[in-house]
């Protein structure tokens, strides 16, 4: 396995990913416009990345060869890695950030929230179920796990649910709050002056 981050001057940054299972390449910027091209091989999937750009005002690209004969484990997984590892970067010292966020996004019957810390300190939990196995070509437990694999590698504590009864429609709305969540917590608070919030004085 060989991974390789590099980290822009204006809260960007690229990932590389390369396993056994995946070839992965990443960018994102932070301060964006909410423009994507992505391609996984999982429709379903694209789809929700797009959405997560597009509702967090993020620029990213996204561009994975993966094992989809197997399934759709390893790209999920592997992609949220990398795009972990880019918010990381992209965050550097965390300097001035708002740090705190909270979204609920409703769907038609169902509704997501998402809770954010950008901590430093991975940590993830998840309250709900997906009312239908899978949405296309995409595994709907596998939503949770994204969230989970990209808490664990760009340092948040990320509490995140979902109800409804339609998966399409739970998977969806738990992309756009995480979005919604991440580009509040991730914005440049100006009245910090570029102060790390914390008493810490460190994130």
């Amino acid at each position: 396995m060989s991974d390789e981050t590099t980290a822009g001057g204006a809260r960007e940054a690229a990932v590389t990913r390369e396993t056994a299972e995946t070839d992965i390449e990443v960018t994102l910027a932070l301060d964006g416009d909410g423009e994507s091209t992505v391609d996984t091989g999982v429709g379903f999937f694209d789809h929700m990345l797009t959405a997560l750009a597009k509702h967090g005002l993020f620029d990213l690209t996204v561009q994975c060869d993966g094992d989809l004969h197997i399934d759709d484990h390893h790209t999920v997984e592997d992609v949220a890695i990398a795009i972990g590892q880019a918010f990381d970067a992209a965050l550097g010292e965390k300097r001035g950030i708002v740090r705190y966020a909270d979204r609920r996004v409703p769907l038609d019957e169902a509704v997501a929230d998402v809770v954010v810390d950008v901590s430093g300190r991975p940590y993830f939990d998840f309250d709900g179920a997906f009312s239908q196995a899978s949405v296309g070509e995409f595994t709907s437990d596998m939503a949770a796990h994204f969230a989970r694999s990209l808490a664990m590698n760009a340092g948040l504590t990320l509490h995140a649910g979902v109800t409804g009864e339609n998966a399409h429609h739970e998977v969806e709305a738990l992309f756009k709050a995480l979005a919604r969540a991440l580009d509040d917590a991730t914005r440049v608070d100006e009245r910090r002056a570029g102060d790390t919030p914390s008493t810490k004085g460190e994130l």
